[in-house]
């Protein structure tokens, strides 16, 4: 009796250890594609597009935003869908832009943004209250 609950537990520990070795591999895998969807061109021309609809100079002398820079520990699956990911703006981490890519009928596609409040006034997104 007491050899046959050995055994059943072995069996149980062995199948747990299976288990979260198999899931530990399958989120990094994740994390994995995630990261070579980021640093694709494909995500480079959403990333400057999308940074020239709130700065149209963007990039230029006449631009506020004149580089960026993905936040590497900053992208992680959106339990919506896609990729959320955070840009920093001139090498300040004051200034960020945070959004959602997504695929649409396969292409590469910005979403919902949020840009941060250091950031929302060198750009003069919001005009202050008087």
């Amino acid at each position: 009796m007491k050899k046959k609950l050995i055994i059943t537990l072995g069996v149980v520990v062995t199948i747990i250890l299976v288990l979260g070795v198999k899931f530990y591999m399958d989120e990094k895998k994740l994390d994995e594609e995630m990261i070579k969807v980021v640093y694709s061109d494909e995500a480079k021309k959403v990333f400057e597009n999308d940074i020239k609809l709130i700065d149209t100079k963007a990039f230029t002398k006449e631009g506020i935003i004149q580089s960026y820079e993905v936040d590497k520990g900053s992208i992680e699956h959106n339990p919506m869908g896609g990729i959320i990911v955070t840009l920093v703006i001139n090498k300040d981490d004051t200034l960020k832009l945070t959004y959602t890519l997504n695929k649409y009928n396969g292409k590469l596609e910005g979403g919902g943004a949020s840009v941060s409040k250091e950031l929302t006034k060198q750009l003069g997104l919001l005009e202050e209250n008087k």
